[in-house]
């Protein structure tokens, strides 16, 4: 199912709060961005146990319970989990990965609220949760009859929610600051091939296992632990980073000409992540018009033109990656700035030379 209008983890708990307690509510997003978290926090906000039932490790018996004699009678006994005297919050995780027997013993309690003789207490919430089959997960199609009985919600990640929560939560400093600059990095869609990719989980476990070295972690093993959680591309940019913090190489640096472009071999993954930087702070800080340029955006202008042709001289390839279009093939930087880099390096090349 693809999203027409998604929500961000920050307003999710709203809509819960007016949906979920007059209706049953489907929650879909990408692996890792927090659904099942999110649910138990909402539970918890309104003081309700939280109750989990794994889609992927259940039979039918399982929830509609098994036969029981009672005065001659046999009737069925829902699971102990399930049938609770007080007012909790079930949440079928990972629904929609169940097996189409078990999606179809749900459509009762889905719907009616009830399983068999067994009705749920006044005051319990019932929230389903899963991936979506293009984010390359265990997902089987819902039945019309299922899809039809859930108010559908889209969950989606957002950088500036997540590094709220992060600050609150003990993530490490060298991640938050890092996503921080790089927020397009805190996820990226679920590869085709076993791979590692990023999402707000895996840059969580990245925080846990580098807490759990210490800040002396080595460059090697931090490697290690990065490509073992996210994309190679964000784990490659992200050690990079973190060199920039133990040696204070920074872009900033660079910018005010206090220390060049790395030029060493074993410093290539430090000079690929502060050209990316460097392309991201002309992104943000040049205006779409020239005429609406700062002073300070006048002088990043005219000194992004003279690091360009010290960056080329390090790396062609990085000073092509600083003014390349988008993904689209859009330019990415103001028009006005890249006809004046064509106007003045050839006059800055000669002028170095």
């Amino acid at each position: 199912m693809q999203a027409t209008v998604s929500v961000t983890p920050a307003q999710l708990p709203g809509v819960l709060l007016h949906v979920a307690v007059v209706r049953p509510v489907f929650l879909w997003g990408a692996p890792g961005i927090g659904k099942s978290s999110l649910v138990r926090e909402f539970a918890a906000s309104l003081g309700l146990e939280c109750v989990t039932m794994l889609g992927t490790q259940l039979a039918p018996e399982d929830l509609v319970g098994v036969p029981e004699l009672v005065d001659g009678r046999s009737r069925f006994a829902p699971p102990e989990s399930i049938a609770r005297a007080e007012p909790y919050c079930l949440f079928l995780d990972e629904l929609n990965a169940s097996a189409p027997e078990v999606q179809k013993a749900f459509y009762s309690l889905i719907l009616d609220r009830r399983i068999g003789a067994y009705e749920l207490p006044e005051g319990s919430v019932v929230i389903g949760a899963g991936n979506r089959a293009t984010d390359n997960a265990l997902a089987r199609p819902m039945a019309s009859a299922l899809i039809n009985r859930l108010v559908h919600v889209h969950l989606r990640a957002s950088a500036t929610d997540w590094l709220t929560w992060a600050t609150a939560n003990g993530i490490h400093p060298w991640i938050v600051d890092y996503l921080v600059q790089r927020p397009d990095h805190l996820w990226s869609a679920p590869p085709k091939t076993e791979e590692t990719f990023s999402s707000p989980r895996a840059w969580h476990m990245l925080s846990d296992v580098m807490r759990s070295y210490g800040d002396g972690i080595d460059d090697e093993t931090l490697a290690m632990l990065a490509f073992g959680t996210l994309t190679t591309a964000h784990a490659s940019a992200f050690r990079a980073y973190v060199k920039t913090v133990r040696h204070a190489y920074d872009l900033d640096a660079v910018i005010k000409g206090d220390v060049p472009w790395p030029r060493r071999p074993e410093d290539r993954d430090l000079l690929y992540f502060l050209s990316e930087t460097f392309r991201a702070r002309l992104m943000k800080e040049l205006p779409g018009d020239k005429r609406g340029a700062s002073s300070r955006g006048r002088d990043l202008a005219f000194r992004a033109k003279t690091l360009l042709v010290e960056l080329a001289g390090v790396s062609l390839e990085c000073a092509q990656l600083v003014i390349a279009n988008d993904e689209n093939g859009a330019p990415a930087l103001p028009t006005w700035f890249l006809v004046e880099v064509g106007r003045d390096l050839p006059r800055l090349i000669a002028a170095r030379n």
